[in-house]
């Protein structure tokens, strides 16, 4: 998979543009901005790493995650992601040109792997709750399998939950943190949402309020010590305005397990690191001499046997910079 075909070069040149407005509205605001913990283990002292659209980054010594401290206010998110320009480029560009695209090489994989899930956890008919359902992808692939007897989305973005609703998925509209009493689900997933978030301890506990006892959660997110976060450092695209929170696998399991999980399983599943990289090459983001001759030499190639043995072994190696967490709630 390349990075064009789920972001298509033609479009990026308005999303930059977007994504700059966007930062602008959050530096307008950083006197509101808090400081925070590392997020997984709660250690205070973090030391700074560097800066990046206003940013301060910081990598916690106890535990390795990189996280943004001070941080935008939860009233400053909830603005922000009301008034999005870059969101709002994304839904009218970006998603129309490439949602077929997502959902073959993203979203389809994503329903086949929970459906397994299901089946290998001898679950009969589950329920399954989507928290940040968007466009309703996820959910329209997972109604596809004829697995679950139940699919939920929740999306707090009014015209998102709208077009959820169109699509004939279930939506509640609300953040997950405010959701009350529901029914639980068997399976709550959560693609690439808490990197995003000011607390994702908070986030977890109310996730937990959704999923029954012996139900399973997946997440994902970005790998700060993948293959692409690492070379490219602060000029990754993973590293950017919106993302808070950068979390490895072990500190990921650290976080699930202080908040109740078990039966955890990290893995890094990711198919673009080795394009991330060799488009930084092309574009001059990142010099041969920063990789080292043999990766220079590796990427120079471009030979697709190649790039797919070695993104093989980034995913079996837990080397991706994408990350996905599965864990069970104790029954």
């Amino acid at each position: 998979m390349k990075v064009a075909d789920i972001r298509p070069d033609a479009l990026m040149e308005g999303q930059q543009a977007a994504m700059q407005r966007d930062i602008a509205m959050l530096q307008s605001r950083r006197a509101e901005f808090v400081e925070t913990p590392c997020p997984a283990c709660g250690d205070d002292a973090g030391a700074p790493l560097y800066e990046k659209y206003g940013m301060t980054h910081r990598r916690c010594a106890a535990c390795a995650t990189q996280y943004v401290s001070p941080r935008p206010s939860p009233a400053v998110l909830r603005d922000f992601y009301r008034g999005s320009e870059n969101y709002a480029y994304f839904a009218r560009h970006i998603f129309p040109a490439s949602a077929e695209q997502r959902r073959e090489r993203l979203f389809r994989p994503r329903a086949a792997m929970v459906a397994d899930l299901a089946r290998a956890s001898g679950m009969d008919r589950p329920a399954l709750v989507e928290v940040g359902a968007g466009y309703g992808l996820f959910c329209e692939e997972v109604r596809a399998t004829g697995v679950f007897g139940r699919i939920v989305g929740v999306e707090p973005t009014p015209d998102l939950a709208g077009i959820c609703r169109d699509k004939g998925i279930e939506v509640i509209e609300s953040a997950v943190e405010e959701i009350d009493a529901v029914e639980p689900f068997d399976i709550l997933a959560a693609f690439e949402v808490i990197e995003h978030l000011f607390d994702p301890a908070a986030f977890l506990t109310a996730c937990r309020q959704l999923v029954r006892p012996g139900g399973r959660i997946l997440l994902t997110c970005p790998n700060i010590q993948g293959f692409d976060t690492i070379l490219l450092g602060s000029a990754s695209s993973a590293v950017d305005h919106e993302h808070l929170n950068y979390f490895n696998p072990d500190s990921m399991a650290l976080l699930l397990r202080r908040a109740g999980f078990e039966d955890i399983e990290v893995t890094t599943p990711g198919r673009l690191d080795v394009d991330l990289v060799r488009r930084a090459l092309a574009e001059g983001t990142v010099a041969p001499a920063q990789l080292g001759p043999f990766l220079a030499h590796l990427l120079d190639r471009d030979d697709a046997g190649t790039d797919t043995l070695l993104q093989d072994f980034l995913r079996r190696a837990r080397l991706s910079s994408n990350l996905q967490a599965v864990a069970r709630l104790p029954a």
